[in-house]
C-alpha cells in the first residue's frame, strides 16, 4: 500500500490575525541595528539646548546686554530668516531662539530614520522576506514611525530636562520640548506618506527633503516679512509656541492633528497598494544608455550629481546670509569680552567681522565634510544592494569602481565651497561697497577647509575598505567632530579634545595668518587614509 504525502507549499504565509502583528518584534529589530546611530543624534540634538544656554549665561552677565543683544539681531533680516523671530530677552527665551537649528537637524534625522525602516526595506527584499513570517501589513511602517517617534520624544526630553536643570524654568522647558516632538512627528508622518507614494528609498528621501526644504523656505520667507507665510510651516508652528515668552500651548494642536493625518494617509495607502510599489514611480530611462553611462565614473556621476546640487544650493544660501550677516555682527555681539574672548578662541583673533566669517565657513566645512561622508558612503549601499556585483562583472577592478565615487566625495566638496565662498563673498562685499576686495579673501576661507573635509573623507574610505559592515559608522565620527566643535564654542573642553576636530588645525581666514604646514600634514593624513581603505578593499571579499 503506497501512502501519497501532499507536498507543502513553500512559499505560503504564516496566518497574520491583525495587520499590526509582529510590530513588537520589529520595532526590537530596528532599535537593535540602529543601537549606536539613533541614540546618538537623539542625545546630540536634545543637548543642542542646554549648550546655548550656558553659552548665554556665559556671554551676557546683564539684563541690559541681553536687551541690546535681542534688539540689535531683531533688526537683522537675514539672521531672523535664518534663524527664526525672536520673542523675548530673557535668558529662555534667546536659547530657545538660537536653538531654533535643531528643529531643522532633528526633521533630518527623522526622515532619514522613517524612509531606512520603510521604503529601504522593500527595496533591498527584507521587507518581501519579513510578510511571509507572522507579520502584520502595517507592523513595518508602524515599527517605523515608533523607532522615529522614540528618537525624536528623547531629543525632547533630553532638551527640556537641561534647559530646567540650567535653571531656565520648568514651563518653558516643556514648551520647548513639545514644540521640538510635534516638528519630529510632522516630519515622520512625512516621511511615511513618501515611502508608501514612491518606489525608491531614493525618491522617498527627495521628496521628504523638498517638504522639509519648502517648509524652511516658507518660515524664513515669513519670518524676515510680515509672518503670515510662517504659518504655513511646521518649524514655524514650533517656534511659534514661544518658550519662555507668554507660551502658545494651544499651537500645539496644529503639528498634532498633521502628524495624524499624515499616518492615517500614509496606512491608507499602504493598505492600497502592492509590496514594492507606489504612487509615484521614478522616471524609466531610455532604451539605449548613453556614452557618458558606459563607465564606472558615468554612473558614479548619474548617482551623485542630485545630492551634490541639493548641497551645494544649500550652503550657497547659508553663505547668503553669514555674508549678509557679518556687516552687523559687531553692533549684535555687543563690546562683551567674554564674546570676543570665545568668538577669537574659533575664529581667530582678527576683526570681529573676519572672525564671524571664519568660524562660519568652519561649520561649512563640517557641513561640507557631511556631504563627503554621504556621497563616500554611495559606495557601502552599491555593494548592499548588489549593484556593485554588476559593474565588477565587467573587465574594471575594485579601487577603478571604488575611485570612481571617491573622486566625488573629493570635488563636491571643492565646488559646493567655492560656490559658497563666492556668495558669502558676494553678499559681504556688496554690504560694504568693496565685492573685488572681499571676494578672493573669503574664498580662500571656504577653499581653507578642504584638508578638514578630505581627512573625513579618508576616514570613511578606510573603514568601508576595512571594515565595510561597520562603515556607516563614519557618521558617528562626523557626530562626533561637530560635538567637539560645538561643545569647544561655548565650554573650555582641553585643548587635546579639540585638536581631534582637523578643521581646528586649519588657518583661520580670512584675516587670519596663513601656515602651510597644517595644512600638508592634513592633506598627508588625507592619502594615507584613502590608500589604506583601497588597498583593503583590493584584499576583501564582497559583503
Amino acid at each position: 500500500m503506497t501512502t501519497t504525502a501532499t507536498p507543502a507549499v513553500a512559499d505560503a504565509a504564516v496566518p497574520v490575525g491583525s495587520p499590526f502583528t509582529g510590530t513588537a518584534a520589529l520595532v526590537r529589530l530596528a532599535l537593535r541595528r540602529d543601537r549606536i546611530v539613533l541614540p546618538l543624534w537623539a542625545v546630540v540634538i536634545g543637548l543642542l539646548p542646554t549648550v546655548y544656554g550656558k553659552a548665554i549665561m556665559g556671554l551676557y552677565s546683564t539684563q541690559s546686554q541681553l536687551d541690546a543683544f535681542a534688539a540689535s539681531t531683531a533688526t537683522l533680516k537675514s539672521e531672523i530668516a535664518l534663524v527664526g523671530p525672536i520673542f523675548g530677552s530673557s535668558v529662555g527665551a534667546l536659547t530657545t531662539w538660537r536653538a531654533g537649528y535643531l528643529f531643522t537637524f532633528l526633521a533630518v534625522a527623522v526622515i532619514l530614520t522613517v524612509v531606512r525602516h520603510t521604503r529601504t526595506e522593500e527595496e533591498t527584499g527584507r521587507t518581501e522576506l519579513l510578510d511571509s513570517t507572522a507579520v502584520g501589513r502595517y507592523a513595518g511602517l508602524t515599527a517605523a514611525l515608533l523607532v522615529a517617534g522614540s528618537g525624536a520624544v528623547v531629543s525632547a526630553v533630553v532638551a527640556a530636562v537641561g534647559l530646567a536643570a540650567i535653571g531656565l524654568g520648568g514651563t518653558g522647558a516643556v514648551a520647548f520640548g513639545a514644540a521640538v516632538l510635534g516638528v519630529g512627528t510632522v516630519f515622520a508622518g512625512v516621511a511615511a506618506v513618501a515611502a508608501q507614494v514612491s518606489t525608491s528609498a531614493r525618491l522617498a528621501r527627495g521628496i521628504s527633503f523638498g517638504v522639509l526644504a519648502v517648509a524652511f523656505l516658507l518660515r524664513a520667507v515669513g519670518d524676515a516679512g510680515s509672518g503670515t507665510l510662517s504659518w504655513l510651516s511646521p518649524i514655524g508652528w514650533s517656534q511659534q509656541v514661544r518658550p519662555y515668552a507668554d507660551e502658545r500651548w494651544w499651537v500645539l494642536l496644529l503639528p498634532g492633528v498633521t502628524a495624524v493625518v499624515l499616518a492615517a494617509v500614509a496606512y491608507r495607502t499602504l493598505a492600497r497598494r502592492d509590496l514594492g510599489a507606489g504612487l509615484i514611480a521614478e522616471r524609466p530611462g531610455p532604451a539605449t544608455s548613453p556614452p557618458s553611462l558606459s563607465g564606472p565614473v558615468g554612473l558614479a556621476w548619474h548617482t551623485q550629481r542630485g545630492p551634490l546640487v541639493a548641497w551645494t544650493v544649500g550652503l550657497a544660501m547659508f553663505a547668503l546670509v553669514i555674508g549678509g550677516a557679518a556687516h552687523g555682527v559687531s553692533d549684535q555681539l555687543g563690546s562683551s569680552e567674554t564674546v570676543l574672548q570665545a568668538l577669537a578662541r574659533l575664529g581667530g583673533t582678527q576683526a570681529i567681522e573676519d572672525s564671524f566669517i571664519a568660524l562660519g565657513f568652519t561649520i561649512f566645512g563640517l557641513v561640507a565634510g557631511a556631504y563627503s561622508v554621504s556621497a563616500t558612503l554611495q559606495l557601502h549601499d552599491e555593494e548592499e544592494t548588489g549593484r556593485a556585483e554588476s559593474v565588477l562583472a565587467a573587465a574594471i577592478s575594485r579601487v577603478r569602481w571604488a575611485t570612481s565615487h571617491v573622486v566625488f566625495a573629493l570635488a563636491g566638496p571643492a565646488v559646493a565651497l567655492t560656490v559658497a565662498g563666492l556668495a558669502a563673498g558676494l553678499a559681504y562685499g556688496a554690504s560694504i561697497g568693496d565685492v573685488g576686495g572681499q571676494v578672493p579673501r573669503i574664498l580662500a576661507a571656504a577653499l581653507v577647509q578642504l584638508p578638514g573635509v578630505w581627512v573625513l573623507t579618508g576616514i570613511t574610505v578606510a573603514m568601508f575598505g576595512l571594515v565595510p559592515r561597520f562603515a556607516p559608522a563614519a557618521w558617528g565620527v562626523f557626530a562626533a567632530m561637530m560635538t567637539l566643535y560645538v561643545f569647544g564654542m561655548v565650554a573650555d573642553l582641553p585643548q587635546p579634545l579639540l585638536d581631534l576636530v582637523p578643521f581646528l588645525h586649519l588657518p583661520r581666514l580670512p584675516g587670519g595668518e596663513f601656515q602651510a604646514a597644517p595644512i600638508l600634514w592634513l592633506l598627508g593624513a588625507a592619502v594615507a587614509l584613502l590608500a589604506v581603505g583601497l588597498a583593503a578593499l583590493r584584499r576583501r571579499d564582497l559583503r
